[in-house]
C-alpha cells in the first residue's frame, strides 16, 4: 500500500476515534446535564410540588392525644385515624436501630441521601438484586412524596425522593431521621408508628422491645399488610420475614450465629393489645375525658387563636388514674358480675318468672316500658334522622337482624329482632365504681360499667340511683355536729311516727326495721353498724331534713334532694361520684375536696397548656368527721360490713356460697363503710374507706324493675361488696401502691367519746342522760 493511502486511512482512523471521543462526551456530559436538568425541572416543580424548608422543619402527620396515668402508663389515645405517638431516638432501643440498618439501608451511617453503589447496583441488575432506596428516601416517600407510583412517572417520584432525601439529610441528623421514620410508618391495626406497634402487638413500650420482637416489626417496612402477624391468610409469612431480618442482623455481624439460629426456631409470642375508642383500659374514664377536653378546647384556644384538634395535635393529657389500681378494679368487675348475673338469670328463668326479667310489672306495663326503651334507643334517633317515619321504624324493630350481643361467655353473633335484643340487654345487672385519694381528690380508678363496646352508659357520672342506706351516715354526721353525740349514745328503737306538717310532709312518715325489731336500746354505733332504720329516722326527727341536706351539698352533691324525712333512708338519686367525693370528707378530717381527674395538659413539645387548681373547703370539724368516721368502723366490726373481715365462704350463709366462693378478703385493718340496698333489691351499695383511699360501688340493672326478688342476693353486702373487697385486697397487696393499713388520725382536741368500752357519760358535753330537744333553732 502507498505511503499515500496509508496516510489516509490513518486520517480516517484519527477522524473516527475523534467522532466517537466527541460522541462520548456529547453523550456523556448530556447525560450529566440531563440528570442535572431532571433535578432542576424537580426542584423547580415541574414534575409536582416539593415540600419547602419551613415544612421539612415540621413535616406534617396527625399526632393522636395521649392519655397518661399518674403511674406514667398510656391509657389510651384520642385519634380519628391516625394512632400516632411520636418518640425520641433516645426512646429506640438498639436492637430496633441495628434490625433497621441491617435490613434496609446497611450504609446507612456512610451517605448523605442516596447510596450510589445501591443505585448502580440497581441499575446494571434493573433492580433484580435489591433496590437502591435508602432510609431517607423511603421516609421522604412517606412524608412528602405518596405511595409509589407506575409508569414514568415512577422515575420522577424516584428524582423526587432523591432531591428530598438530601434535603432531609442537611436539615436532620441520622439519628433523627431514624426517629421519623419509625415514628410515620403505619405497622397495621391501627399501629400508626413505632410506639402504637410495639404497645398493640407486644404490650410493650418501645425501650422495652426484645430483639425478635424488634425484628418482626422492622420486617414489617416490607408490606405491613402482607407480612402483618394478624393475617390468617399468611400465618407463617411474618415470621419468615422476621427471620430474614435476622439473616440480615447476622450478615452485617449485629448478632452472632447461634443467636440468629436460636431466635429464628421461636414463634412471634404476640401479646395483641388492641387500640380503639372501644377497647383497652379505663373505657369509660377515657369516654369521660373526651367531654373534659372538648370543653376546654372550646375555652382555651391556641396563641393564634385557633383551635387545638384532640384527634391531630398530639396533645398530651396527664391523669390521676393509676393504671395497676384501674386493672384492680376491672378485674374486680370482671370476676364478681358474671356470677351474680348467673344466679339472677337462675332466679329468672322463664318457668320461675314469665314476666322476665321484670318482676311486678304486668304485661301492659312491661309494653310500655319497652316501647319507652325503643324509642330513646339509638336506632330510633338514626332512623329518625334519615326521615323515616314511626311506622317504618317499629317495624324495623320487629324484623330479624344480624347483630352480635354482648354474653358473659363472649360475644355471640346471632339473629334476632332488636326489640327481642332490648328484652334481653334489659335482664343485664350493671357495676359503677369509683375511687380516689381523699386528701389530694385524685380519682385513681374509674368503672362505668362492665363492656363499653356495648354498654357505653357511664354509672359513675352519668347514672343516679336511690342510695339506700349508704345515706344514714349524712344524718348521723348532722347529729353528730349539732348534738354532739357519742357513737355510745344509746337511743330506743321502738317504732316512730313523723308527723305530716312537722315537715312539710303530705303524710305521717313511720319507717319500719327491716328484721322487725322494736325492742329495747341500742348504741349508735350499734344502730348504723345494723341499719337500723327507726334510730336514723329519731335522728332525723331531731335535726330536720334541710340540714342534713345543707350537709350533703356542702359534700359536693349537686342533685335534687327534697327536703321530707324520708330521705333519712337514702330515697335521693345520686351518683357514684357524688357519693365517692361526699364520704371523703371524713377521711379528710371533715374537708372536702373536688374530685381530680386531669393534673394537666401538654402539647406536642411539652409545653404545658392547662394545670389544674386544687378545690377544697371546710365543711364539718375534724371531730365530727373523725366520730362519723369510727361509726362506719362498726359496720365492718360488726355489722352488714363485717364479711370483709373473713376468709372466702366461711363467712357467709349456705345460699351465699354459690357467688362468694372464692372471695378472700380477710382484712385486719381498719376499714370504715357502709351498705346500701334500696326497698326492692333494685338497687346494692358499698361504700368503703381507709385513710388514704375511699372507693364506693353500686350494682343495679338498668330499669328499676328488674331486680332480684329476696334481699338475699339483693343486698349492697352480695351485690357489691365483693367488688370492693377483691380491689382493695389487691390493692393492699401491691405494696408499690402504699395503700394505708394504719387507723384514721384522731384530732388532738377530740371532745367526744368514741371507745364503747371506756365511755364515760360523766365526760361527754351531751349524755344518755340529758334530754335532747324535739327541734332545732335552724
Amino acid at each position: 500500500m502507498s505511503k499515500k493511502k496509508e496516510a489516509k486511512k490513518q486520517a480516517t482512523t484519527t477522524n473516527e476515534f475523534q467522532r466517537y471521543v466527541r460522541w462520548f462526551w456529547t453523550l456523556f456530559l448530556g447525560g450529566i446535564s440531563a440528570v442535572i436538568l431532571l433535578f432542576l425541572l424537580a426542584s423547580w416543580g415541574v414534575f409536582g410540588e416539593l415540600p419547602d424548608y419551613t415544612i421539612l422543619e415540621n413535616p406534617k402527620t396527625n399526632l393522636a392525644t395521649e392519655i397518661i396515668s399518674s403511674d406514667s402508663k398510656t391509657l389510651g389515645k384520642f385519634y380519628f385515624n391516625d394512632n400516632r405517638t411520636p418518640v425520641s431516638f433516645d426512646e429506640l432501643p438498639q436492637n430496633l436501630v441495628d434490625a433497621l440498618i441491617a435490613t434496609e439501608d446497611a450504609r446507612y451511617f456512610e451517605h448523605s441521601g442516596i447510596d450510589a453503589r445501591g443505585t448502580l447496583r440497581a441499575l446494571v441488575y434493573l433492580g433484580s438484586k435489591g433496590g437502591a432506596s435508602t432510609i431517607s428516601q423511603q421516609l421522604a416517600r412517606q412524608l412528602f412524596v405518596g405511595v409509589r407510583s407506575k409508569g414514568l412517572d415512577k422515575y420522577t417520584q424516584k428524582v423526587k425522593e432523591w432531591i428530598i432525601a438530601t434535603k432531609l439529610e442537611r436539615q436532620y441528623t441520622k439519628e433523627e431521621i431514624i426517629a421519623m421514620y419509625f415514628n410515620i410508618y403505619d405497622f397495621g391495626n391501627n399501629a400508626d408508628g413505632i410506639r402504637s406497634a410495639a404497645s398493640i402487638y407486644f404490650d410493650k413500650e418501645p425501650n422495652e422491645l426484645e430483639l425478635k420482637e424488634s425484628a418482626m416489626l422492622v420486617g414489617m417496612f416490607k408490606n405491613s399488610s402482607l407480612y402483618n402477624p394478624r393475617d390468617h391468610k399468611n400465618p407463617i409469612g411474618t415470621r419468615n420475614r422476621r427471620n430474614v431480618v435476622l439473616d440480615q442482623m447476622e450478615k452485617y455481624d449485629y448478632i452472632t450465629e447461634e443467636v440468629r439460629d436460636s431466635l429464628q426456631k421461636t414463634e412471634l409470642d404476640l401479646n395483641y393489645t388492641p387500640q380503639s375508642h372501644r377497647d383497652g383500659i379505663a373505657t369509660y374514664f377515657r369516654a369521660y375525658l373526651d367531654g373534659f377536653m372538648k370543653d376546654w378546647i372550646k375555652n382555651n384556644p391556641k396563641p393564634d387563636g385557633e383551635k387545638y384538634n384532640l384527634y391531630g395535635d398530639g396533645l398530651k393529657v396527664y391523669t390521676t388514674i393509676d393504671s395497676r389500681m384501674q386493672s384492680y378494679a376491672e378485674e374486680a368487675v370482671q370476676k364478681h358480675m358474671p356470677r351474680l348475673q348467673a344466679e339472677f338469670d337462675n332466679q329468672n328463668k322463664p318457668e320461675r318468672n314469665p314476666t322476665a326479667p321484670f318482676l311486678e310489672l304486668d304485661k301492659t306495663e312491661i309494653e310500655s316500658l319497652m316501647n319507652r326503651a325503643m324509642r330513646q334507643s339509638e336506632r330510633w334517633r338514626v332512623m329518625k334522622k334519615d326521615g323515616k317515619s314511626d311506622k317504618e321504624i317499629i317495624a324495623s324493630f320487629n324484623k330479624p337482624t344480624a347483630m352480635t350481643i354482648f354474653s358473659w361467655k363472649g360475644e355471640i353473633d346471632t339473629i334476632m329482632k332488636p326489640m327481642d335484643s332490648m328484652r334481653y340487654y334489659k335482664k343485664f345487672l350493671h357495676p359503677g365504681m369509683m375511687s380516689m385519694d381523699p386528701l389530694t381528690g385524685h380519682v385513681k380508678a374509674w368503672v362505668g360499667g362492665m363492656n363499653y363496646r356495648h354498654f357505653q352508659y357511664d354509672h359513675v357520672n352519668q347514672g343516679k340511683r336511690q342510695v339506700g342506706s349508704t345515706f344514714k351516715p349524712f344524718v348521723y354526721a348532722t347529729a353528730i355536729d349539732q348534738l354532739h353525740l357519742s357513737p355510745c349514745y344509746k337511743m330506743p328503737q321502738s317504732q316512730i311516727t313523723i308527723e305530716a306538717l312537722k315537715f312539710g310532709n303530705p303524710e305521717p312518715w313511720t319507717p319500719k326495721n327491716s328484721d322487725g325489731n322494736y325492742a329495747g336500746e341500742l348504741t349508735l354505733q350499734d344502730a348504723l353498724a345494723n341499719s337500723v332504720n327507726t334510730i336514723t329516722a329519731r335522728l332525723m326527727d331531731k335535726v330536720g331534713p334541710q340540714p342534713v341536706i345543707d350537709l350533703v351539698q356542702k359534700l359536693g352533691v349537686e342533685s335534687n334532694i327534697p327536703a321530707v324525712p324520708s330521705i333519712a333512708l337514702g330515697t335521693a338519686d345520686l351518683s357514684v361520684y357524688e357519693m365517692v367525693a361526699a364520704y371523703a370528707t371524713f377521711a379528710n378530717q371533715g374537708v372536702y375536696t373536688k374530685p381530680v381527674m386531669v393534673t394537666h395538659i401538654e402539647d406536642k413539645n411539652g409545653t404545658v397548656l392547662y394545670q389544674f387548681t386544687p378545690e377544697s373547703r371546710d365543711v364539718i370539724s375534724a371531730e365530727t368527721a373523725y366520730v362519723t368516721v369510727k361509726l362506719l368502723e362498726g359496720v365492718t366490726r360488726g355489722g352488714s360490713g363485717t364479711r370483709l373481715r373473713t376468709k372466702g365462704a366461711d363467712a357467709y350463709r349456705a345460699d351465699y356460697r354459690e357467688i362468694v366462693t372464692g372471695y378472700p378478703y380477710e382484712f385486719k385493718n381498719p376499714i370504715a363503710g357502709k351498705t346500701g340496698t334500696t326497698q326492692n333489691q333494685s338497687d346494692g351499695w358499698f361504700m368503703g374507706m381507709v385513710p388514704n383511699l375511699v372507693t364506693g360501688v353500686w350494682v343495679g340493672a338498668e330499669d328499676r324493675a328488674t331486680h332480684f326478688r329476696t334481699i338475699t342476693y339483693g343486698q349492697g353486702a352480695a351485690m357489691a361488696l365483693p367488688i370492693w373487697g377483691m380491689y382493695m385486697r389487691s390493692c393492699i397487696d401491691d405494696e408499690e401502691l402504699e395503700i394505708s393499713t394504719s387507723d384514721f388520725e384522731a384530732p388532738k382536741d377530740l371532745t367526744i367519746q368514741v371507745d364503747c368500752e371506756d365511755y364515760n357519760p360523766d365526760g361527754e358535753e351531751t349524755t344518755p342522760t340529758e334530754e335532747i330537744p324535739d327541734e332545732l333553732d335552724f
